[in-house]
């Protein structure tokens, strides 16, 4: 069972909405920008009382997530050309934190939760700390928080298992409520999508000096939860885990339907991140 801050109610109801394999939402490509658009719009409907609290999973094949400081490195084009032609597209979310790569082997998940002004930042990471190492507690007790030095987006709560980053945690606080956004590296080539996001930030400060500190990235301190493990999880069954864990800390809900309200806001998100992307990128050209 998990034990949350008594701001985070265990009998939440959690409304349960799996992207991962859809085609769109609501009419539009369900591409990153998308997602990061309907967290918003899940964290304001639920900020409003139009929404109970919700449970995302997503997953995108092959993009690199750019934090805002990201934006500024002094050659961004030249590290997004070296990314797109290694086939990966790029975004830059509308938040803090650094670049990231998403592709078949990991899956996301946004915990979008009310209350937030009740909710202190920490209280956020160590919830879903918590709800983690519950989703993998018959296969392992070694999952620990701290920052990885060396690792791509590094913070205070990345997740490893004996010094090796499987997985990333940040916020995005929307008026009352706050969405909690997790990547789990499930399978799939760590070491090459850590090598890939270095050479990029190599490239991107091609040695320029900057104002904020870019990580130095070790691939090797990167691993995947089947190599960490030694075990065979698919998608599919870190999905499972996650209801079923969900279902102890509350009610799960498998309603889908997305609301008017949801949709006006998630149009107008949508529109504000692609026009930010594009500014950013014709910026840099």
């Amino acid at each position: 069972m998990v034990h949350l801050h008594s701001s985070i109610k265990p009998n939440h109801t959690y409304r349960w909405l799996d992207h991962t394999d859809v085609d769109t939402i609501y009419e539009t490509p369900n591409t990153a920008l998308a997602s990061f658009a309907i967290d918003d719009a899940l964290a304001t409907a639920v900020s409003k009382g139009a929404s109970p609290a919700a449970a995302r999973l997503w997953a995108h094949d092959n993009t690199i997530v750019l934090g805002i400081p990201d934006a500024r490195l002094p050659n961004i084009s030249a590290g997004v050309k070296h990314l797109n032609e290694h086939g990966f597209q790029v975004i830059v979310r509308n938040s803090g934190g650094l670049a990231v790569a998403l592709d078949d082997g990991v899956l996301n998940i946004s915990l979008v939760l009310p209350d937030a002004k009740h909710v202190s930042i920490d209280d956020g990471y160590h919830m879903m700390v918590k709800v983690v190492k519950n989703m993998f507690a018959d296969v392992t007790d070694a999952i620990e928080a701290y920052e990885i030095v060396g690792s791509y987006c590094p913070g205070d709560y990345d997740l490893s298992i004996q010094g090796r980053k499987f997985s990333g945690i940040s916020q995005r606080r929307i008026r009352n409520a706050v969405a909690v956004q997790i990547y789990l590296d499930i399978f799939g080539d760590s070491l090459k999508r850590a090598a890939l996001i270095r050479d990029f930030y190599n490239i991107a400060l091609s040695d320029a000096p900057t104002t904020f500190t870019y990580p130095a990235i070790d691939p090797r301190v990167m691993a995947s939860l089947n190599e960490l493990l030694n075990i065979h999880l698919t998608i599919a069954d870190v999905k499972k885990r996650a209801e079923d864990t969900l279902s102890q800390m509350g009610t799960v809900t498998t309603l889908q339907q997305n609301n008017a309200f949801e949709r006006q806001i998630f149009e107008k998100r949508y529109a504000q991140m692609c026009q930010r992307n594009a500014d950013i990128l014709a910026m840099q050209d």
